[in-house]
């Protein structure tokens, strides 16, 4: 009995050995995953990766934001974050983000758990005293999705376009799309009020907007929206009547012919 109960715990320590291995060494390819919502600071960070051989050999954090704008690190680069007003480094966010990116793919610690405080900051990766917990459970959420399947779109990256001109209720269409591997991973779709201020989807939120609709308000429409973009991987593809609605989007009311001219607009120099 002791030698089968013995034979029987060396076979579990090498499943375990065995499915520790295979977790880190993913499947070559590339890995997207991004937060489920907006930060309180209107971000949602998203993170790609590129595995070869077993390793991760490229790495890529950035954000989107509700208040309808670029993507965080053409944000940051452009001095319009600010991080590098509050960084004890001096270092604004996209050159931290790129530190710890540079980490990741030096030292391939996926799990990475050196933690200075709750908040997830650390003193373990040089170049960089922001909060990185974030990045690295974003990491490993993308390791478990497994690799994106390949796409039809020949450039990746962060693609944004805005309308020339404000529309009639005062608002400017915004779309950011994500592409990895060719492929539409995520859409942003927003607006820009003439007058400034908050974004037609942070009025939405706030219940400032007012559409009262019975499919719900803008915010709760829009994703409706996005999530068919993400899914038909072309604005082409989804229908729009003459009068700019669809009856191809399950619960959606809302006009979407705004959104489809700068979604189209922002593809162009993806393709």
């Amino acid at each position: 009995m002791k030698k089968n109960i013995a034979a029987l715990m060396a076979l579990l320590s090498l499943a375990a050995v065995v499915s520790v291995g295979a977790q880190a060494k993913p499947a070559d390819g590339f890995y997207f995953a991004e937060e489920t919502a907006f930060q309180s600071s209107g971000w949602k960070d998203q993170v790609v990766l590129q595995v070869k051989g077993g390793k991760i050999v490229a790495a890529a954090w950035n954000g989107i934001n509700n208040m309808g704008i670029t993507d965080k690190k053409t944000e940051a680069a452009a001095g319009r974050y600010g991080m590098v007003k509050a960084s004890k480094i001096a270092k604004e966010w996209h050159e931290q983000a790129t530190a710890v990116e540079k980490y990741l793919i030096a030292t391939q610690d996926s799990a990475f758990s050196k933690y200075s405080n709750a908040e997830g900051n650390t003193d373990a990766i040089s170049g960089a005293t922001m909060h990185v917990k974030g990045f690295f459970e974003l990491v490993k959420s993308a390791i478990s999705a497994g690799p994106v399947t390949k796409g039809t779109y020949k450039k990746d990256g962060w693609f944004y376009a805005k309308a020339p001109v404000f529309d009639k209720s005062g608002y400017k269409a915004t779309a950011l799309i994500t592409i990895v591997n060719g492929r539409i991973v995520s859409a942003n779709w927003n607006g820009i009020n003439k007058d400034g201020g908050d974004s037609k989807f942070v009025r939405a939120v706030k219940g400032s907007y007012k559409m009262n609709a019975k499919q719900g308000e803008w915010n709760v429409q829009a994703p409706r929206v996005e999530a068919t973009l993400v899914k038909q991987q072309d604005p082409a593809k989804i229908n729009v009547k003459a009068d700019g609605k669809t009856d191809a989007v399950s619960g959606v009311s809302v006009t979407i012919n705004d959104f489809i001219a700068v979604a189209t607009e922002a593809l162009k120099d993806a393709k």
